[in-house]
């Protein structure tokens, strides 16, 4: 494929025209600007330039994050190719992609793209209304993407809890941006029948954009695995004026279900989260600390530790009528 780019976009003009003279555009192929007279292949191979992909490069003053590595990826991919899943999502702002994380792509079953080191490329169905124009490839539409974020799973990985603490956190996440909402997704993820879909639509029964960040989706999955329904963020009012905000809880047996990550372990923090929690404490309720390595390890635990707090709550409501 004879491409020129400028600026990381493709033309499909002529290679001489395509980059003004000794201006190497942010990202670019290596063989196309070897051919127009703005580096050498000694210069490839310093350190003026970063290898993004085979052939693809970034000058070395650009930093490197996601989207770049997609408009990179995009100087090699077929037209028909379109970016979606956790790639696209991030390209739109919603950041579920790493700098370094494989750019993701799905085709149209006909054509042939990759393998690439780097690029993550699935051979499925691709609807007209699911795409538009980007980069001189395409980039899928919010509706899409949400359910891309989902069929990535790979069905034939063991630990449907495991696939959806991946999968449940990123579509909270770009539930929550607003660029598509949870109604419009039914009729998509209903109406197919891809490879995955019961999975996909297993997680999107489980999503809810009012999780604030990703341990929160994850715990959700854990009780909800257990049996134990939890509601999201929720207010705690006192005289019609919100009190307090919980992780998540369990409202009728006052049970408040919170993820501690590190940032909670500095004195300040600590003394913020003690303080909030004997308040709430004073008024009947019951908290359950969930800590980083045992959201990684322990869902056994989890789930024992939050049984416990119902009987506590239940065994104290017992006693005040008697």
């Amino acid at each position: 494929m004879t491409t020129g780019i400028v600026g990381g976009h493709r033309d499909r003009g002529s290679v001489m025209n395509t980059f003004k003279p000794r201006t190497l555009p942010e990202v670019f192929r290596g063989s196309e600007a070897r051919k127009a007279g703005l580096i050498t292949e000694w210069e490839l191979r310093g350190n003026s330039v970063r290898r993004l992909f085979q052939d693809v490069y970034a000058r070395a003053d650009v930093v490197v994050t996601h989207e770049l590595r997609c408009r990179g990826a995009a100087l090699l991919a077929p037209p028909e190719a379109v970016l979606t899943g956790r790639s696209a999502a991030t390209v739109l702002g919603v950041a579920l992609a790493n700098p370094y994380d494989p750019v993701e792509f799905i085709v149209p079953e006909k054509h042939r793209f990759g393998p690439i080191v780097g690029i993550h490329i699935r051979r499925t169905e691709v609807k007209p209304d699911e795409y538009r124009p980007w980069q001189g490839v395409r980039i899928a539409r919010p509706r899409r993407i949400a359910l891309d974020l989902l069929l990535r799973l790979s069905p034939r990985k063991r630990g449907w809890v495991r696939r959806l603490r991946i999968g449940v956190p990123d579509l909270d996440a770009f539930l929550r941006s607003g660029l598509v909402r949870w109604p419009s997704l039914l009729p998509l993820f209903y109406g197919r029948r891809n490879r995955g879909i019961r999975l996909a639509r297993q997680a999107l029964q489980l999503s809810d954009p009012r999780a604030e960040s990703k341990p929160e989706s994850e715990l959700r999955v854990v009780l909800d695995a257990g049996g134990i329904y939890a509601t999201p963020q929720l207010k705690v009012r006192r005289k019609r004026r919100r009190y307090a905000r919980l992780d998540l809880a369990l409202e009728e047996d006052k049970v408040a279900i919170e993820y501690d990550g590190r940032w909670h372990e500095t004195p300040k923090q600590r003394a913020i989260d003690l303080a909030r929690r004997q308040s709430l404490e004073a008024k009947g309720w019951i908290f359950v600390i969930i800590t980083a390595d045992q959201l990684a390890t322990d869902y056994a635990g989890i789930l024992n530790q939050v049984r416990v707090a119902r009987q506590t709550q239940a065994a104290r409501r017992a006693t005040a009528t008697c």
